[in-house]
């Protein structure tokens, strides 16, 4: 999970929201939503960050304020996310991000800067996502199933890979580890993110970090 910088909505979501009776249901235009939510989240689900794409069967939208609980929300654009698919149709135990989550409340947004998901987060060696918070930490495993095996597996896979270019590299200067790090948080372009980049993100931060 990053932090998602939310931009200007789609327009036909301003005009839809203005008409008489408009919900979520009825606006037709769920295109450009998922457009516009893929592209600011740099091409990645709000949760668990893998890639998905702007099409119905590549991605949810989701509604981090579920429309059942919270049906004043349901076109609220700061409420709306872009999600993965979640292994929708599988086991609720293969499930996660919203198909795990369902209606159920998650205290965090990440879109909400005031949140600061990111410093909540940590990822172990392994590739398990945690957080000293329990109460969150007991919502990224019950309410969201982040430490599902393959989402550990394909973590652990994406730090691995990074530590042997390190290791090929040898000791780098402090400037080299800066440029990496911003290149993997998208600081320094405006291009899609590598799935999976916030455990290389949290790795570099801590060395960085180090006197």
């Amino acid at each position: 999970m990053r932090t998602i910088t939310k931009g200007q909505e789609p327009n036909s979501l301003t005009l839809h929201r203005a008409t008489q009776q408009a919900d979520y249901d009825n606006y037709r235009n769920k295109d450009d939503l998922r457009q516009a939510l893929v592209a600011e989240q740099r091409g990645l689900c709000c949760y668990c960050l893998s890639r998905i794409r702007p099409t119905g069967a590549e991605m949810k939208i989701e509604h981090w304020h579920s429309r059942e609980k919270h049906p004043n929300e349901q076109l609220d654009y700061a409420n709306l996310l872009g999600a993965c698919m979640g292994g929708e149709g599988h086991p609720a135990r293969h499930q996660h991000c919203d198909t795990r989550k369902g209606d159920r409340d998650f205290s965090r947004n990440p879109a909400n800067p005031q949140h600061g998901v990111e410093s909540l987060i940590r990822f172990k060696n392994d590739g398990t996502i945690a957080s000293d918070t329990a109460a969150f930490d007991a919502e990224l495993n019950d309410v969201l199933n982040l430490n599902v095996a393959f989402l550990k597996s394909n973590r652990k896979a994406v730090l691995d890979a990074f530590k042997d270019t390190l290791a090929k590299r040898g000791m780098l200067p402090r400037l080299t580890l800066q440029r990496w790090l911003a290149d993997w948080s998208g600081q320094s372009h405006a291009n899609n993110l590598e799935p999976f980049c916030q455990v290389v993100v949290y790795w570099l931060r801590k060395r960085l970090a180090r006197p």
